[in-house]
C-alpha cells in the first residue's frame, strides 16, 4: 500500500469518524420521536422496535406545539426584518459617514460590545421594562426585545459589507440627481445582498433557537415559543422524552429546510465580507 493510499484511508477515517460524532445525537433525537417511553427509558434500543406516531399526534392534539411553532415563526420573522432594515441603514452610516475623532470606529465598536456582554446580565432589567409597558407574554414583547438584540449583529455584520462597495458607484447616482438615501437603497443595498442574505440567516438561526428571554417573558401557549413549549414537557416527577424527541424534530425542520434554500446566499455573503 503507497503512503498516498495510507493518506487517505486515514482522511476517509477520520472524516468518518467526525459526521458520526455530528449525526449520532441527530439520528437518536429522531429515533427516539418514533418510540414509546417506555422503550426510550428502558429498553434503550438502537432503532424503534414498535414505531409510533403518537408522540406526533400528541403534540398537536395536547401540547398546544402549532401555537409554539407559530409563535417562533412570527417572533422570528419580524424581529429579524425589522433588525435587518434599522441595522443596515446603521451599517450604512457608520460606513460611509466620518466623524471627529473616529467616532464611528467607537460606536460600532461599542454595539459589538453590547452583543458580547452575556444575557443574562440584562435578563432582569428587561423583564422590568416589559413589565412596566405590559407586554409580558405578548407577540410584541418578543418582537421588541428580539429586535433590540439582532440590530446590534446586523449593523456590526453588514458594516463590512458596506465598506467593500465603492463610494463612486453612489456618488455617480447622486449627481445623476438621486438623494443620499436612494443611492442607499438603489445602489449599495443591492450590491449587499449576499451580505444582507448571511446576516438573516444568522440572525434568523440565533432568534429561532432563542431560550432564556422567552422563558422570562412567556408563560402562556399564547405567546411561549418552540424552546420555551417544548421546556414544558419536563415535568416535576418525569419527563416525557418521546414528545421531547418529536418537539425537537419539529422544530429543527424550520431551520434545515430554511438553511438549505439560503446555503448558496450563506457561502456567497461570508465570502464577500472576507475579503478586505
Amino acid at each position: 500500500m503507497t503512503p498516498n493510499w495510507k493518506l487517505s484511508l486515514t482522511r476517509a477515517a477520520i472524516f468518518v469518524l467526525i459526521l458520526g460524532v455530528v449525526l449520532l445525537p441527530i439520528y437518536w433525537m429522531v429515533a427516539a420521536s418514533f418510540k414509546s417511553n417506555a422503550e426510550i427509558t428502558q429498553d434503550a434500543t438502537l432503532y424503534p422496535h414498535v414505531w409510533t406516531f403518537d408522540n406526533y399526534i400528541r403534540l398537536f392534539s395536547e401540547k398546544e406545539f402549532a401555537n409554539y411553532l407559530v409563535n417562533s415563526l412570527v417572533a422570528t420573522v419580524v424581529s429579524v426584518v425589522l433588525a435587518l432594515i434599522a441595522g443596515s441603514l446603521g451599517a450604512y452610516a457608520i460606513a460611509r459617514f466620518h466623524l471627529k475623532y473616529r467616532l464611528e470606529r467607537k460606536i460600532g465598536l461599542s454595539l459589538l460590545t453590547l452583543r458580547i456582554v452575556p444575557p443574562v446580565v440584562i435578563l432582569i432589567p428587561v423583564y422590568l421594562l416589559m413589565l412596566s409597558l405590559k407586554l409580558l407574554d405578548t407577540w410584541l414583547g418578543l418582537i421588541i426585545t428580539y429586535t433590540a438584540f439582532n440590530i446590534t449583529f446586523c449593523v456590526w455584520m453588514m458594516e463590512s459589507f458596506f465598506r467593500e462597495i465603492p463610494v463612486d458607484l453612489e456618488e455617480a447616482a447622486m449627481v445623476d440627481g438621486d438623494s443620499r438615501f436612494t443611492a442607499f437603497r438603489r445602489i449599495a443595498l443591492p450590491l449587499a445582498a449576499p451580505g444582507l442574505a448571511a446576516t438573516a440567516i444568522f440572525a434568523v438561526i440565533v432568534t429561532f433557537n432563542e431560550f432564556l428571554f422567552a422563558l422570562a417573558l412567556t408563560a402562556t401557549p399564547r405567546a411561549m415559543t418552540m424552546p420555551r413549549g417544548t421546556a414544558t414537557l419536563i415535568g416535576r416527577i418525569d419527563t416525557d422524552w418521546a414528545s421531547m424527541s418529536a418537539a425537537g424534530v419539529l422544530g429543527a425542520l424550520p431551520i434545515v429546510v430554511f438553511a438549505l434554500l439560503v446555503q448558496r446566499h450563506l457561502v456567497r455573503g461570508l465570502t464577500m465580507g472576507a475579503v478586505k
